[in-house]
């Protein structure tokens, strides 16, 4: 393997690729390493589509780094050439007394979010094919936000990434990670891969692993504890036949805040996609089945029969397994190894990270080479053995 480099991210998903890139940006030499490919089947970013939007109730940052990553993703669309985000719309539905709804409100009023309260009337009237149940009271759209075509998104951060000088190759790293270490400790100048090659540096490298839910099994004694991997279905249900009540303008993204429950228009004809945000159980990405559960399914559509009536009996189109890597309150994982100097990790998506790729990469960028001080939140410190939700 050559070592001719300054950093090397292992994983190329969004946080990974974003990492590599923003480091390539700041004059490293930058090896990115994934097992797969980017955004592969099994990986966290896998798939057709994330939503990215604005509201994170009273967590101010993730507004922030939101706004900041949705124009990235947009100047790397526009350099590309490649329209891979969806304006939508997100539309928040929500209970009489929501706070995480009027905290996102108050949050955009104050960061200058476009956006759009929404009483019941209007709702009824704007999206007559939603049922409105007693449960939603009003509702709170994001005329700009949307949907980010996920895996295509990731593998052209991976193609601009190499266009830039970022050299990518395929190659795994063994579980647990097996460091050749210095005497003091320190630093790691050599990482051996699963093949037994090794990465080796005259000085010393720059290690970044975003490696989603495999980070805990790479770390098991320092994150294997802080991580969650939970399985995760998403279906996609067909509208009938030339009904465009279901696709982009009529239709936005919408996440239902009484049930739990998000999904996304009817994009490129794969059909509506309906996801439960509840946590599913413990997952394995290597070994875990792929095939949907027929409970799943079921409830799902229990689901979709409450707020889109028409599509009760509307056929599968697709289904997808993934996971979440869970964090114990679902802040992001963005801090140095404890034992050593320049090992980083990137990690903690919680089921809401990849739209926060670009912001992830410049700020481990600017905590890397400017010493910017560390976001508490984002500390392994700050992460607890037992799960318990708040960013949703």
């Amino acid at each position: 393997m050559p070592n001719d480099f300054d950093a090397v991210v292992i994983g190329a998903g969004s946080f990974g690729a974003w990492t590599a890139l923003a480091l390539r940006r700041r004059g490293l030499r930058v090896l990115l390493l994934d097992a797969h490919a980017p955004a592969h089947s099994r990986a966290s970013s896998g798939g057709e589509s994330r939503i990215i939007r604005m509201g994170y109730g009273p967590n101010r940052l993730y507004t922030e780094w939101s706004q900041q990553a949705l124009e990235r993703w947009q100047e790397l669309f526009a350099l590309a050439g490649r329209p891979l985000f969806h304006r939508t719309g997100v539309l928040w539905l929500s209970p009489a007394h929501d706070a995480y709804t009027a905290q996102s409100l108050a949050a955009f009023w104050e960061l200058g979010v476009e956006h759009q309260p929404l009483t019941r009337a209007e709702l009824a009237r704007l999206y007559p094919q939603l049922t409105l149940d007693p449960a939603v009271t009003w509702g709170l759209l994001e005329p700009a936000s949307g949907v980010l075509l996920a895996r295509r998104a990731v593998a052209t951060v991976v193609e601009q990434a190499v266009r830039e000088g970022v050299v990518y190759q395929r190659a795994a790293v063994p579980q647990p990670v097996q460091f050749d270490q210095r005497p003091d400790g320190a630093a790691l100048p050599a990482l051996t891969l699963a093949d037994g090659s090794s990465i080796t540096f005259s000085g010393s490298a720059t290690y970044v692993f975003a490696c989603g839910a495999w980070l805990g099994q790479l770390f098991p004694q320092v994150v294997g504890h802080r991580i969650f991997p939970t399985r995760q279905e998403v279906i996609f249900f067909s509208p009938p036949p030339g009904d465009a009540r279901f696709a982009p303008p009529a239709l936005p993204t919408w996440i239902d805040m009484a049930y739990e429950a998000y999904g996304m228009p009817d994009l490129e004809g794969r059909g509506l996609k309906v996801g439960l945000d509840r946590h599913g159980p413990p997952f394995d990405p290597d070994t875990g089945s792929r095939l949907p559960s027929p409970e799943a399914i079921s409830h799902t559509r229990e689901y979709l029969a409450l707020r889109f009536p028409a599509l009760a009996e509307a056929p599968v189109a697709e289904t997808r397994v993934c996971q979440y890597e869970n964090t114990s309150n679902g802040d992001l994982l963005l801090d140095r190894h404890p034992a050593f100097q320049n090992v980083w990790f990137a990690g903690g998506g919680s089921g809401h990270g990849f739209k926060h790729g670009p912001s992830v990469g410049e700020y481990l960028a600017a905590r890397i080479l400017d010493h910017f001080p560390a976001e508490p939140r984002f500390s392994l410190a700050a992460k607890q053995t037992v799960q318990s939700r708040a960013i949703f």
